[in-house]
């Protein structure tokens, strides 16, 4: 069991994480050896050490990427960032839940408190916060120019309700995006502070628009998609009917949707945050099976897009588990935040199994 403290401070804001972070071992990037690869992996046509890394979350800005570089996490995505200023939500942001087993798809109330125990699962509830373009854009640059040999950022990035036509103020925070140089953008459709019945995802007509307008403005960078979970295999096709050919990869899965409650059965974000997003463990499941579906349909249908699973993998198994059913890289943010030696981990193990093969 891992008992390292998170390189995110649960018991502080995200404005105080951001500005005083990383904490824990991420604090301290010397010293540390990381295995090196017996052959070249490619993603997205850029070559990676290992195509394992953090999704979008737990980096808030370079500080937060230099560490995970440095701790052998080789797929580094910045923090969703937006065309105008949003602020956080306030606290708590973060609280570790304690389901009856596995997490359903159909808004489970869960115990939420603060005592984290592995396996770790927790409830996220930030509300996408960004700071506005001018301070982001150059912090996302200092990011991308700190990669080192076999390592790259992803910037992810959102449209804001409010800010003109979704899909154009999608296309104008990727562009803004493509100036700091990140050789990858990902578009978060999946946000559950918008809503669990109406994610922009879910609207298949809507990503659509969307994927053209940014792939108009921005022809030049592979795009991603971040998608929630799909109970419905036709929906999902008929989404990738409608994108498959555009995009070049699909990042999943968000999270699961929850109604957190403390011990007096109240709403444990607050009365007017009575659901939040789940991640970690208690989501693996709904990983596993949505990576599988797509690879399926992915092979079925003749596409050519990338997969990156995501979603309560914290050990060497759950890496080997997504890229069995179908992942083309891996990533994993609240097993990391707790573990920041797991790539270092799954590193030591993929190594050794092949030096011994």
């Amino acid at each position: 069991m891992n008992n390292l403290p998170p390189f995110y401070d649960p018991l502080l804001s995200y404005e105080d994480n951001y500005h005083q972070g990383p904490f824990g071992q991420f604090s301290h990037n010397d010293h540390l050896t990381i295995p090196m690869p017996p052959v070249i992996n490619y993603f997205a046509g850029l070559a990676v050490n290992l195509p394992f890394g953090i999704p979008a979350g737990p980096l808030l800005n370079a500080n937060y990427v230099k560490a995970a570089f440095a701790h052998g996490f080789d797929l580094c995505v910045y923090k969703t960032v937006r065309t105008t200023l949003h602020k956080s939500h306030p606290l708590p942001n973060v609280l570790a839940i304690h389901p009856q087993g596995r997490l359903s798809a159909n808004i489970d109330t869960v115990l939420a408190d603060t005592h984290y125990t592995q396996p770790v699962s927790i409830t996220n509830s930030f509300g996408v916060p960004s700071f506005t373009p001018d301070i982001w854009q150059e912090d996302m640059a200092d990011a991308v120019s700190a990669a080192g040999k076999g390592q790259c950022v992803i910037g992810s990035f959102q449209g804001t309700q409010g800010q003109g036509e979704i899909a154009k103020d999608y296309a104008l925070a990727a562009c803004l995006v493509a100036e700091t140089k990140a050789p990858i953008l990902e578009a978060n459709l999946s946000c559950p502070n918008e809503g669990v019945h109406k994610l922009l995802c879910f609207d298949v007509d809507q990503v659509e628009r969307i994927a053209n307008e940014i792939k108009n403005a921005v022809p030049d960078r592979p795009l991603f998609l971040k998608l929630a979970y799909f109970t419905d295999d036709a929906a999902l096709k008929r989404l990738l009917q409608k994108i498959g050919h555009i995009i070049d990869g699909i990042s999943t899965i968000n999270t699961l949707s929850a109604r957190p409650v403390n011990a007096q059965g109240q709403p444990a974000l607050g009365k007017n945050r009575p659901e939040g997003g789940v991640c970690g463990d208690a989501i693996r499941w709904a990983s596993i099976d949505m990576v599988s579906r797509l690879a399926k349909l992915r092979d079925n249908m003749e596409l050519k897009f990338l997969i990156i699973g995501v979603g309560g993998v914290s050990t060497f198994d759950h890496y080997q588990q997504l890229r069995a059913v179908g992942a083309d890289a891996v990533m994993s943010a609240t097993g990391a935040m707790w573990n920041p030696n797991l790539a270092i981990d799954i590193k030591n193990r993929l190594y050794a199994d092949a030096k011994t093969d």
